[in-house]
C-alpha cells in the first residue's frame, strides 16, 4: 500500500489505516487475542497506520495496541493517540456508551497544556512503546458538549497554558510529530487552524458519500496551510456498510433514503458500496489516510479488500449527476 502524505513533519501515512474503536469494544466486546490478530491482519496487509486514544475502552485500546505493536520495529509505522481526557484509576472503571468495556479508569477531562503533556506520557506507559507520532485533541466538539462547554473548554485549549500550546512544545522538543483536532465536526478544526499551527486532523463521518461539508471551506484552508486530513468514520458508523446506526445513533428515515439511493446507483454498477464508501474520501488531495475500525482480521482483510476493488468511472458520475455527489468533489481513479 503507498503511503502519501501533506505535511513532511511525520513519516508518510498509508492510505488505508486502522482505527482503535473497536479494539476499545466498541458497541460489543472481543479478546486481547483477537485484538493482536486484527493488528496483525492488518500488518499483513500493508498497513502501517494506526490510531487510538486514551477513550476507546477507558485504555483498553491503546494497552491492546501497545501489546500487538510492540513486535514490530518502531521506525516502520505511524501511531497516533489523543489528548482531553486522563484516565484516574478507579476500580470498578467507567462504562461510557458506545463502549461495552472498561479498564479500571475513569475519564477525566483536561484541555491544558499540563494536562495535555501527562495524557502523551500515560499513554505512552499504557502503549509501552517510545513514542507517539501524532496527537489529537479528542472530542473537543459541539456534538461533545453545550455550546456554553464547547466555548469554555475550547478557550482553555487554544488560550495560554492551552493543549494547543503544550502540544505545539511537544512538537518543538521532538517527543510527538505532529498534532491536531479528533472530532466529528468542522467548525473546531476551523478554529485551531486560526488559533494556532496543527499539523494534522481526524475528521469522523464528515466527508463520506453522505456527507461532503468540508469540501467548501475546511479542505481549501488545510491547503493552504499545508494540513492534511485523516478519515474517520468513513461508514458513518458502520450506516454504509450496512449498519442501522449513523453517528452513533439510530439512522432516521432521511439518512435510510439516502442510502437507499446509493444502493441503487452501485446496483446498476455492480458496485459494492463499502467499497464505494472507502474509497471516495481517499481521492481528495488533502486526505493521507481513511481509517474505519476493526476488531476481527477477518473484518480487517475485508476493508483492505474493499479499498482495492476497482470502481467503474461511471458509477461516480453517475452520483454525481443524481446530485448524490457535488461537482466540486474529487472523484476516486
Amino acid at each position: 500500500m503507498k503511503g502519501r502524505t501533506v505535511n513532511p513533519r511525520y513519516r508518510p501515512i498509508t492510505r488505508l489505516g486502522l482505527g482503535g474503536t473497536g479494539l476499545g469494544d466498541m458497541y460489543h466486546t472481543t479478546s486481547d487475542e483477537a485484538g493482536r490478530t486484527t493488528v496483525d491482519a492488518a500488518w499483513e496487509a500493508g498497513i502501517r497506520y494506526f490510531d487510538t486514544a486514551p477513550h476507546y475502552g477507558a485504555g483498553l485500546s491503546e494497552h491492546r495496541f501497545g501489546q500487538a505493536l510492540r513486535r514490530h520495529p518502531r521506525d516502520e509505522y505511524t501511531l497516533s493517540t489523543k489528548v482531553g481526557r486522563l484516565l484516574r484509576p478507579d476500580p470498578v472503571g467507567e462504562i461510557a456508551a458506545p463502549f461495552v468495556s472498561s479498564l479500571p479508569f475513569r475519564r477525566v477531562l483536561d484541555y491544558t497544556a499540563d494536562g495535555a503533556r501527562r495524557a502523551v506520557e500515560d499513554s505512552l506507559q499504557r502503549l509501552a512503546l517510545g513514542h507517539i507520532d501524532i496527537v489529537y485533541v479528542h472530542d473537543l466538539s459541539t456534538d461533545q458538549f453545550s455550546r456554553a462547554e464547547f466555548e469554555h473548554h475550547f478557550a482553555i485549549a487554544a488560550g495560554p497554558g492551552g493543549a494547543f500550546e503544550g502540544l505545539v512544545k511537544l512538537r518543538e522538543e521532538g517527543i510527538i510529530k505532529g498534532w491536531g483536532m479528533g472530532v466529528n465536526t468542522v467548525e473546531p478544526c476551523m478554529r485551531a487552524l486560526q488559533a494556532s499551527d496543527p499539523d494534522v486532523f481526524l475528521l469522523a463521518g464528515r466527508y463520506t458519500l453522505m456527507e461532503t461539508t468540508p469540501l467548501a471551506e475546511f479542505f481549501p484552508l488545510c491547503a493552504e496551510r499545508g494540513a492534511s486530513v485523516v478519515l474517520g468514520g468513513p461508514f458513518n458508523s458502520g450506516f454504509l456498510a450496512g449498519g442501522d446506526h449513523y453517528d452513533y445513533a439510530p439512522a432516521s428515515a432521511e439518512k435510510h433514503a439516502q442510502r437507499e439511493r446509493l444502493r441503487q446507483v452501485a446496483a446498476r454498477h455492480g458496485v459494492d458500496l463499502a467499497a464505494a464508501a472507502l474509497q471516495f474520501g481517499a481521492a481528495h488531495p488533502v486526505v493521507s489516510a481513511t481509517i474505519p475500525g476493526a476488531s476481527s482480521p477477518q473484518h480487517l482483510r475485508r476493508n483492505a479488500a474493499l479499498m482495492d476493488m476497482a470502481i467503474p468511472r461511471a458509477f461516480w458520475e453517475e452520483l454525481v449527476h443524481e446530485g448524490l455527489l457535488p461537482e466540486e468533489a474529487p472523484l476516486p481513479g
